[in-house]
């Protein structure tokens, strides 16, 4: 029956993950927290074991995920190429300190990162606009992308040393929580950058895989991979991922947009009243 669970639970939590550009982390990790509260067979549950899994179930997923979405045209893989060069360094060093921590101090702050992401949605986006509007010679180091979506092109800009630096604590919270950084990049790609939601969440899938790729690699390292449990959980991850690339490409971005907040403010929620 946990086998069962954890194959469901893979799927699930990466198609979700798929869909709104999460990896799928963000819904494995607080079911495991919430089911080993619950029933024996999850006893083995800790935020090592649970992060160690989920960042490896994301390889699969952004794998799958990124392998259709870069046949529909949708991932920039320049800017995600940009953004690995801070998000990889931050992995190792939230894996480091997922070392560290306990269950109390885990799900606390796993709640709050929730909120804070969710809130990152209601803030006004004129007010986060502002440097779109400075004139171009006093932009330094901006990159300017023009993007064809479905023949229509869009054009966004961001900043190369804020992307760089913001991808790296995004790099940093997926390998302490497991959560695999499209909660937070994918948020900050569309409120301070200007990418469509279309284009944020593959975007995003495609960093996830290779981020999550060094984090695995990194937690397996430090033997915190429980084997016979994320070998069941990999093949619901792998159909989960495939099944949400493609229900991403028929919702539009107010649905995908509203996923996020949802998903965000109900996981905060539910974990931060567990701490109590």
């Amino acid at each position: 029956m946990v086998f069962l669970i954890l194959f469901l639970v893979g799927v699930l939590s990466a198609m979700i993950g798929s869909v709104a550009g999460l990896g799928g982390g963000v819904i494995f990790v607080p079911v495991l927290l919430f089911l080993a509260q619950f029933s024996d067979g999850f006893s083995w549950v800790t935020p090592q074991n649970i992060v160690a899994i989920s960042v490896l179930l994301m390889v699969f997923t952004g794998l799958s995920a990124t392998l259709t979405f870069l046949k529909r045209k949708r991932v920039d893989v320049h800017s995600a190429s940009l953004f690995l060069i801070g998000s990889i360094p931050g992995a190792l060093v939230g894996v480091y300190i997922n070392g560290y921590v306990d269950m109390d101090f885990f799900q606390l702050y796993f709640g709050l990162l929730m909120l804070l992401v969710a809130s990152m949605f209601f803030i006004k986006k004129k007010l986060l606009y502002k440097l779109e509007h400075k004139p171009k010679e006093v932009r330094r180091f901006h990159i300017e992308r023009t993007f064809d979506l479905s023949g229509h092109e869009t054009t966004y800009s961001y900043s190369l040393i804020t992307g760089i630096s913001i991808a790296f604590f995004v790099g940093m919270m997926s390998g302490l929580f497991g959560v695999g950084g499209g909660s937070l990049m994918v948020p900050a790609m569309i409120l301070l950058f200007g990418f469509p939601a279309h284009i944020a969440a593959p975007t995003s899938m495609f960093m996830i895989f290779f981020s999550s790729l060094v984090s695995s690699t990194a937690h397996i390292a430090a033997g915190h991979v429980l084997w016979a449990y994320a070998l069941v959980s990999i093949p619901g991850a792998w159909l989960g991922g495939y099944i949400g690339a493609h229900i991403n490409q028929r919702l539009n971005s107010t649905v995908i947009e509203w996923i996020l907040r949802i998903i965000m403010i109900v996981i905060g929620i539910r974990l931060i009243s567990q701490t109590f």
